[in-house]
């Protein structure tokens, strides 16, 4: 796992919601990340530098053939980004995590993951040995057992993808800035799979990948 342990005192402040520090890591810029969040803990992603965008996927940890499902969440909340509210439903319909706070008030479901192929074919064949998300994914999921078959439509948290009157996405800057967060509440015991995407091809890391951070904290009540 391609991570650097932080013992820096002030997690407890930077995470959104209060609570005894469980985990707090930082995320090599272009790395991989994975972690099991317990439920009822709450996963605080810290956008460093701003402008970087996480894509990412989400399992139930005591079962991972159920899993995110982006047509579930959208079909559920009526709305294809996410913000505070939103439920990160699994195939199911069972909810995974909960957006309970948020910093940015636009993160995409669309989008996608970047990999060799799409960036083979949107920007030719001087990327094809380009690293890139769906790569990170399979890296780090590997440790949990998962494989190509396991990976479904992410999210992208801090990425900016209107969708054009045409119906056309456009991948643009994103909405952050240097220190801004999202927090997200573990309504089961979930796996939570990241890539902290080394795209340079398109704005949506401002052609920069930059480190993120991740501290999830225990609210004093579920001590």
């Amino acid at each position: 796992m391609n991570t650097v342990t932080s013992t820096r005192p002030d997690a407890a402040e930077t995470a959104l919601a209060a609570g005894t520090v469980i985990l707090d890591e930082f995320v090599e810029a272009r790395g991989p990340w994975s972690a099991v969040v317990a439920a009822g803990d709450v996963l605080t992603i810290v956008d460093l530098e701003g402008n970087q965008a996480v894509d990412c996927l989400l399992y139930a940890a005591a079962d991972t053939t159920v899993r995110y499902s982006a047509p579930a969440t959208i079909a559920a909340q009526q709305s294809i980004v996410l913000t505070t509210g939103s439920v990160l439903r699994a195939d199911t319909g069972a909810p995974l995590m909960t957006v309970v706070a948020d910093e940015v008030g636009v993160h995409d479901t669309i989008g996608g993951a970047c990999s060799q192929e799409s960036n083979t074919l949107r920007y030719g064949q001087h990327t094809r040995e380009q690293h890139a998300c769906v790569e990170n994914f399979l890296i780090e999921g590997s440790r949990w057992s998962l494989g190509k078959r396991d990976l479904v439509s992410n999210i992208n948290w801090f990425m900016n993808v209107p969708v054009d009157p045409d119906g056309a996405l456009g991948i643009v800057d994103g909405l952050s800035a240097p220190g801004k967060r999202v927090a997200l509440r573990a309504e089961v015991d979930t796996l939570v799979l990241v890539s902290n995407c080394p795209q340079v091809n398109n704005p949506c890391n401002g052609f920069n990948p930059t480190p993120v951070r991740m501290i999830v904290t225990r609210p004093e009540a579920a001590l």
